[in-house]
């Protein structure tokens, strides 16, 4: 099994606030918008889109918004013209982080970006230097209270599965893009809840750091997090329970 993030466990356990309710629907919708011009407006031909839309069911976003950016990104619709970029760069302790980004102005986004990572004892680096770090797959989380752990590691082998571990209170199913779909009906069919389900950079290994670095990370991630076209940011570092549960009730 390849590298855990810590990233990946602690963007689960942020709970999704009415505060940021506006800045999550502005990112589903882009990514709708962005999938509709890609693939086309049918989302049972368009893989992307028919994700898209489900993170924008997950947050409740109301069926006429998800019509319009649809309808937005076909052409139907005017609207803005997003463009799709990945932006590499390194944190505090050399850790990896890559950064998904759906933009209407590439050179500010870049220059914000630079100076995000600037400030917070990292930096932007050239393309292709950390994307060899991780490979696209597909994570999906179900609570450990739903279903015994042998029970759902025998149901997500048999429909395609690469692995599962149990993080927390969460069972996380990791799958090959692939297999991704297959997967998610085979727990629909047996009536299993899902926490969520998305394709994500994971990555192939890891980099200890320290409570320093790692304070720093957070930090660093949050603000990538909170950019305006920042639609998804990835890193693999890794770091101990204790120092990290200390970070969390300090902050």
């Amino acid at each position: 099994m390849s590298g855990h993030s810590k990233w990946s466990t602690i963007k689960h356990k942020k709970a999704k606030t009415d505060a940021q309710r506006g800045k999550i629907f502005t990112k589903v919708i882009k990514e709708i918008t962005v999938a509709a011009r890609a693939g086309g407006g049918d989302e049972s031909t368009n893989p992307a889109l028919r994700q898209a839309m489900a993170n924008a069911k997950a947050v409740n976003m109301p069926s006429a918004n998800i019509e319009r950016a649809v309808k937005k990104g076909t052409g139907e619709l005017p609207g803005v013209v997003y463009e799709e970029v990945v932006y590499e760069g390194y944190g505090p302790g050399g850790t990896a982080i890559l950064i998904e980004v759906l933009t209407d102005n590439r050179n500010r986004t870049v220059a914000d970006i630079r100076h995000i990572l600037a400030k917070h004892n990292g930096n932007l680096g050239e393309s292709g230097c950390v994307a060899w770090i991780f490979e696209k797959k597909g994570l999906i989380s179900v609570k450990s209270e739903k279903i015994t752990e042998d029970d759902l590691l025998e149901l997500a082998l048999d429909a395609g599965a690469d692995d599962m571990r149990l993080q927390d209170d969460m069972y996380e199913i990791v799958t090959q893009p692939t297999a991704f779909e297959q997967v998610k009906k085979a727990l629909a069919e047996q009536q299993i809840e899902t926490e969520s389900a998305e394709l994500t950079m994971h990555p192939k290994n890891t980099v200890k750091v320290e409570e320093k670095e790692a304070e720093q990370l957070l930090k660093l991630m949050d603000l990538l997090e909170d950019y305006e076209d920042v639609n998804d940011v990835y890193s693999n570092f890794d770091v101990d329970e204790e120092v990290l549960e200390r970070l969390e009730n300090a902050g």
